[in-house]
């Protein structure tokens, strides 16, 4: 369980660390796009009311509140089922990303109302409208590791710490 909580306190500082300094400090906020290497990576200011590219978005404080306590029950969930199952190094560390990227955007939900959404990249004559965040990847990176890394059929029972 260690290295859950450690990837997920590292996932979550970094992702909060970036969004103070892009939205804070480069003021993102109000100036709306800093090219930072066209077209392949640009700071695009979006705030994101729902989950994945906007789904679900509406201003209504219950559905800001729905998909925090939504998110915080997914957290709790992949905890107690690592816990349980015990799990690999890389299916901990897929758990840990998950977690702290959840709970970044949590956070984001709490102090804006909206997650805080700033990364666009394109590529190859392709134009990207959408924007993500650290907390976004790392979400996506934890399910996917989790996928990979976890279910072979095989229990790894935790065993009790010997006190």
């Amino acid at each position: 369980m260690r290295r859950l909580w450690i990837t997920a306190i590292i996932v979550f500082s970094l992702d909060q660390a970036l969004k103070i300094v892009v939205v804070h400090v480069l003021n993102l906020r109000s100036v709306g796009a800093i090219d930072v290497w066209p077209p392949f990576l640009n700071l695009r200011m979006a705030w994101n009311r729902g989950v994945n590219f906007g789904l679900f978005a509406n201003d209504a404080e219950a559905m800001r509140w729905l998909l925090i306590a939504i998110a915080l029950a997914i957290c709790v969930w992949v905890v107690w089922w690592m816990r349980r199952e015990g799990g690999g190094k890389l299916a901990q560390i897929s758990a840990g990303l998950l977690v702290g990227g959840a709970l970044g955007n949590v956070l984001d939900r709490i102090l804006y109302g909206a997650v805080a959404d700033f990364l666009n990249m394109s590529c190859c004559g392709i134009d990207n409208p959408y924007a993500f965040n650290v907390a976004d990847i790392s979400i996506f990176a934890g399910a996917l590791g989790l996928i990979l890394f976890t279910g072979n059929g095989r229990k790894q029972p935790v065993t009790p710490r010997k006190r």
